[in-house]
């Protein structure tokens, strides 16, 4: 989405506040902005709200949702190892709701590991950072980065986990994510 749009809320909508990370529900009727469309997800401003609302609950927005529902697990179904690169591409998905930027180009993944399981299927352990040690939306980028690598066919067990060392800082962005920031 380029722009910004105003709506009103078709219905009540579950939601998460930013950068609390806490749940709320925007009540039907509120006039929110729409100011960040990425990654299947939505970031509003309203009236004292700032909040991330699920692609699952776009049509409170009056948009059709292009979420991709995620399939149960496929990995008996996929036999030998992944692709990696599958998992990248899936990270590449996932969005700080307050950055346009996705969290691999911000340089906030840090390590990406797939292993074979003996039992058949992969693991996927995967170390990643935020941007501010204090921010509360940690959970909710984690989350959604597990059940993104979930959908790769052949992944049967996802670990997430957000580490503070090293400290983030704007270095560790691309050079794409500078320059869409304004940066460079």
């Amino acid at each position: 989405m380029n722009g910004y749009k105003t709506v009103s809320l078709t219905r009540d909508v579950e939601a998460t506040m930013i950068p609390a990370g806490t749940p709320v529900t925007i009540p039907q009727g509120t006039e929110v902005t729409i100011t960040q469309s990425l990654g299947g997800t939505y970031t509003v401003v309203g009236p004292g709200v700032m909040a991330r609302i699920e692609g699952r609950n776009a049509d409170a927005l009056g948009i059709e949702s292009s979420e991709k529902v995620i399939q149960p697990n496929t990995a008996g179904e996929h036999t030998g190892p992944i692709d990696a690169d599958a998992v990248w591409d899936q990270l590449k998905t996932c969005y700080d709701p307050e950055i346009p930027v996705n969290i691999v180009d911000l340089g906030l993944v840090y390590d990406c590991k797939v292993t074979p399981l003996p039992e058949g299927g992969n693991k996927v352990d995967v170390k990643m950072t935020l941007t501010a040690p204090g921010c509360g939306m940690g959970g909710v980028i984690a989350s959604d980065a597990e059940q993104k690598i979930r959908m790769v066919p052949g992944v049967s067990d996802v670990m997430v986990e957000i580490v503070w060392d090293p400290v983030w800082n704007q270095s560790m962005m691309s050079d794409a994510a500078r320059l869409q920031l304004g940066l460079m």
